[in-house]
């Protein structure tokens, strides 16, 4: 499946699967690029799907809205409809792989949100069935198509940064507050218990871009990776300042670490540092840093040095030079529809110049920004690192799912979309 593109589509029927608080979103967004249409949709809840049904009606947008619900197969539905080209699934995370596999066995090209598998005996199961089904299979990571992400590419495959040799990236966001919230989840979860968790659990915002800009698949491949994590204080110290005794706050034992580090090298001899908290005081970051021989893009806040010759040490430009340097270097894809996703598109607009890059692909038939084989190798990192952690650090090789193809495939090219073409 590498490099593979499949014929032009003049209209994309769309069925989704999972229409809750992402969900909902990506149809509105989704019905709203010229050349789809809304075929159907499923939840296990059909209210959500009759409110995004009036909603769809509402405004003219076209399609089929056939509404699937009420019984926990009802998504397999959406996967068997004859008048469906497309399966996006937004549904609860453990359900994706069984969606997906489904959906690629229906003939359907596939479209997940993260992650696309938690094993790795999923994540080769998928690959095995897409190789099969000769039918896209793409996991929706939104943060690929960040402005700051998107620079970031332009920047290394400009050749700007001279020869790229170590990546950082890492996804820290406090979220004790909401892992302890008195609500049925978090009780379900966690509730008075003993709280396990090893590794990097939820890398793919970072580490998505990360493998763009390093041709990750594409003549270099993730080959093993080592990663530790801190102890756990942040949710028992949090539990104690915020909660009664008798609380199952109180009650619940957090074994999993309040920071995950994890070093991945690569075929080539590069090196990824990888970062996961969601225990932390620190501001949001996705850290987002690329280095190369000739200079080094930092992001949070976003950051640019370029050394005038070998050997120099680069000092970070001032704001005008970096604001010169960003309108200069901005990819054509946000200088096109920078303005259009700021009304449309969710995340800052990342996630409307996602589905409006897939749509393009399609109706010209070609090959995605991300395949299958970037969906199980993203994804393999969550037991990897959990198995590296577990084992106190020990280096654990992750597996080649494009089985050499790696070697010859060809870099991908994020390119630019035509706003007139597509019918806005």
């Amino acid at each position: 499946m590498c490099n593979f593109a499949a014929p032009p589509m003049e209209r994309i029927r769309v069925g989704f699967v999972g229409i809750g608080e992402r969900g909902t979103t990506a149809v509105f967004r989704v019905s709203g690029i010229p050349g789809t249409e809304t075929a159907a949709m499923a939840d296990l809840r059909p209210d959500q799907c009759e409110r995004a049904k009036a909603w769809l009606e509402e405004r003219g947008r076209p399609g089929a809205k056939r509404i699937h619900g009420g019984a926990e197969e009802s998504w397999k539905a959406v996967c068997d409809d004859p008048d469906v080209d497309v399966v996006y699934v937004t549904a609860p995370a453990p359900l994706h792989p069984r969606i997906v596999l489904y959906a690629l066995r229906a003939g359907k090209h596939v479209l997940t949100e993260v992650p696309g598998a938690q094993t790795l005996d999923e994540a080769w199961e998928i690959v095995e069935t897409c190789e099969k089904a000769r039918r896209h299979c793409m996991m929706l990571e939104n943060c690929c198509y960040g402005e700051m992400e998107m620079l970031a590419w332009n920047l290394a495959h400009k050749g700007l940064l001279g020869t790229l040799v170590h990546a950082e990236g890492g996804y820290i966001h406090n979220l004790v507050w909401r892992q302890l919230e008195d609500n049925f989840r978090n009780r379900a979860n966690f509730g008075g218990g003993t709280v396990h968790g090893f590794g990097n659990t939820y890398p793919t915002h970072a580490l998505g871009p990360i493998c763009l800009y390093l041709d990750v698949n594409r003549g270099d491949r993730m080959q093993s990776v080592v990663s530790m994590s801190s102890l756990a204080a942040a949710n028992r110290e949090f539990a104690e300042a915020t909660y009664p005794p008798d609380s199952w706050q109180r009650r619940t034992e957090w074994l999993t670490g309040d920071m995950n580090t994890s070093v991945i090298r690569t075929a080539r001899g590069r090196t990824i540092m990888m970062q996961y908290s969601v225990a932390s005081p620190r501001p949001y970051s996705r850290i987002n840093l690329v280095q190369g021989t000739k200079g080094c893009f930092y992001d949070y806040p976003p950051r640019l040095a370029l050394a005038e010759k070998p050997g120099d040490e680069a000092e970070w430009m001032d704001a005008a030079s970096f604001e010169k340097a960003r309108k200069e270097y901005m990819h054509p894809l946000w200088r096109t529809t920078g303005e259009l996703a700021a009304k449309d598109g969710g995340h800052g607009g990342m996630d409307f110049i996602m589905d409006l890059r897939w749509v393009w692909c399609l109706r010209n038939g070609l090959p995605l920004d991300m395949d299958v084989y970037d969906l199980a190798s993203w994804s393999a990192i969550v037991p990897c690192t959990g198995e590296s952690d577990r084992r106190g650090g020990e280096p654990v090789e992750i597996p080649d799912f494009t089985r050499g193809g790696w070697k010859t495939a060809k870099p991908a090219s994020i390119g630019d979309v035509d706003l007139k073409k597509m019918g806005f």
